[in-house]
């Protein structure tokens, strides 16, 4: 199987077997997953502030979840990691992401994330902003501390 849409060896087609039955995609209308908001920091314990996290795909047997996630100003996750990795996506508003041993880097709407497979990072809202991100977590996620004052302080817009 080629490794994806750029790959020049997409063009070498093969004969598609009519008769086999593949697993059937699934649909999420209008990217909700049909499972209620989840109250981050209460149901969950992993996050500073105010997190609500909707999600989008939650489905057992897949090594993969996603969900819109909103801070409310100066909130953030703990510092964690994730097994196979991390994409974001800003949807609106402005905040951070930190990886460990590094100071924060801004991010805002329309910016992309990748936490790579191992990677220790915290993310969350600017002080003065809300910020909604999209997250797809691939393989199991190792939670940590919470993100200390001092680090958060170095967030300067």
């Amino acid at each position: 199987m080629a490794s994806g849409y750029l790959d020049p060896a997409i063009s070498a087609r093969k004969k598609r077997d009519t008769s086999e039955k593949p697993p059937l995609s699934t649909l999420v209308p209008h990217g909700r997953a049909g499972k209620d908001t989840i109250n981050g920091p209460k149901v969950l314990g992993s996050f500073t502030g105010e997190v609500w996290l909707d999600p989008i795909l939650m489905q057992a047997g897949v090594d993969c979840t996603a969900a819109n996630v909103t801070f409310l100003p100066g909130s953030c996750t703990n510092w964690h990691k994730h097994e196979r990795g991390q994409y974001l996506r800003v949807l609106a508003g402005a905040g951070w992401v930190c990886d460990q041993g590094e100071k924060p880097r801004r991010i805002s709407a329309g910016d992309v994330i990748w936490c790579p497979a191992g990677g220790i990072h915290w993310h969350g809202a600017d002080k003065s902003s809300i910020m909604v991100h999209e997250a797809v977590s691939f393989g199991g996620i190792e939670w940590y501390d919470q993100v200390k004052d001092d680090v958060y302080a170095d967030t300067k817009a």
